[in-house]
């Protein structure tokens, strides 16, 4: 059985994953509600399998390992970072303090095609826009959930999340309104 692979990942309206350096936006836009932080955290209380790029996973493994009180973080960081994590990099050689993380060095095609056809759990991705871009062009891509802020970033957004993607067709399986603002939508993306 080959396991799911999805791709999750935030944006504001104008497809930005990220605000520029001194924009005064706070985590998520400042724009979370206990019904997003709820939807979270019950989609990290199953059982999966990270899958990281280099880039995002140094973040990622920055905030979660600073030192910072794990009680101060919303319930699905502490889940995510309990999460076993594969990192494919040809760049690091430390897991930089997350506990259950394994570096693969390689193709990242050949990877987590691998992962799929081995993994007894499903694959979420968060954010690693370069990843997943390579990953959604080899098919590899089962879902695409993009959570939505209603926010507009025209001259402080960074990181267009679909700004190196190829062409695809997406097949709208969910949907959800989160805090009456804030859009959770989930695609089956195939390459045109």
């Amino acid at each position: 059985m080959t396991a799911t692979y999805t791709w999750d990942v935030f944006s504001t309206l104008d497809g930005y994953g990220s605000y520029a350096e001194g924009a005064d936006w706070g985590g998520y836009w400042s724009k979370q509600g206990p019904e997003l932080l709820e939807r979270r955290a019950g989609v990290f209380d199953t059982e999966q399998r990270m899958v990281y790029g280099a880039t995002t996973f140094r973040e990622m493994a920055e905030i979660m390992t600073s030192g910072i009180d794990p009680n101060s973080l919303d319930e699905w960081n502490v889940r995510t970072m309990r999460s076993p994590a594969t990192v494919i990099s040809s760049t690091l050689t430390d897991t930089l303090g997350w506990p259950d993380a394994t570096i693969v060095s390689g193709d990242a095609v050949d990877i987590v095609a691998r992962l799929k056809q081995e993994s007894d759990v499903p694959l979420r991705s968060q954010a690693s826009l370069s990843l997943n871009w390579a990953l959604m062009a080899a098919g590899l891509v089962d879902r695409l959930q993009v959570t939505i802020f209603p926010v507009i970033t025209g001259r402080t957004g960074i990181s267009p999340i679909l700004g190196g993607a190829g062409d695809f067709d997406l097949e709208l399986l969910e949907s959800r309104t989160l805090d009456g603002h804030t859009q959770e939508l989930v695609y089956r993306p195939t390459p045109r």
